[in-house]
């Protein structure tokens, strides 16, 4: 297996193996791989696969059973603010606004009030929420609690940036425009980026390189690199490449 350059993320023979009766549930099995800096890589797989207890391990919430994760040559043992991490679900407090919701990564560090508020105001035009700052998440739409969710993720500068399905609760419209709209932070950012889907489409779109897991145990079935040019548009579906590439990831999944 080839590995990148310059890697700042290092998996090496990962597993997780859930304890219950039977021996327990074995998530991933000796799962090895590297991403290196500013690399957007995207995860597919069956579900239940474990990819999203690999991002879980990734992200320092779940230590793995076997194996290591280094994050820039030092092994991981847990949550570190260089990492953050988006799930499905946008998880806002509802009774803080847009603003402090943003901030509240910040506020539980302690840091200069005025400060955050700063770097919040700053995420929000990234993210394309000026107007926003003092709605409360109820009155947001889906993909609007996902910017917010994206920016608190970023405000405290991580390297890495983990996503977990974050566009999976979202209409299908609204999951493309969100799509484009990741791709735009991403390349106005440039943060190393690690995101789970069950979309083939989307991981071609965004993604430099896509690993597949196989059915559980996880073990990785495919690495692709995804050589289409940047920047991409929707119009990049329809490309004989796109298509091409989107076949043989189906039919990794499948096997």
């Amino acid at each position: 297996m080839t590995l990148p350059s310059d890697p700042l993320l290092q998996v090496q023979n990962l597993s997780a193996i859930f304890a219950g009766e039977n021996g327990g549930l074995q998530a991933l099995d000796d799962i090895t791989f590297s991403i290196a800096v500013r690399q957007f890589v995207c995860v597919l797989g069956p579900s239940g696969s474990g990819k999203s207890t690999l991002l879980r391990i990734l992200g320092g919430l779940l230590p793995p059973t076997g194996g290591e994760v280094l994050f820039g040559g030092t092994p991981l043992s847990g949550p570190s603010r260089k990492v953050g991490i988006v799930f499905q679900d946008a998880n806002l407090m509802p009774w803080r606004t847009v603003i402090d919701n943003i901030t509240l990564p910040l506020v539980i560090k302690k840091e200069s009030p005025i400060q955050a508020r700063a770097l919040a105001k700053d995420m929000i035009q990234l993210v394309g929420l000026e107007g926003f700052e003092d709605w409360l998440p109820r009155d947001l739409s889906g993909g609007m609690a996902q910017r917010v969710s994206i920016a608190r993720a970023l405000i405290h500068d991580p390297d890495v940036l983990l996503l977990d399905e974050p566009f999976g609760a979202l209409d299908a419209l609204t999951r493309e425009r969100m799509g484009m709209e990741l791709m735009r932070i991403w390349q106005v950012r440039q943060k190393t980026v690690v995101m789970v889907t069950h979309s083939i489409s989307e991981a071609l779109l965004l993604a430099d390189r896509i690993l597949v897991l196989t059915p559980r145990p996880g073990k990785i079935a495919l690495e692709m690199e995804v050589d289409l040019p940047r920047p991409r548009h929707e119009d990049t579906r329809y490309l004989p490449e796109f298509s091409k590439m989107a076949h043989q990831l189906r039919e990794s999944i499948a096997l």
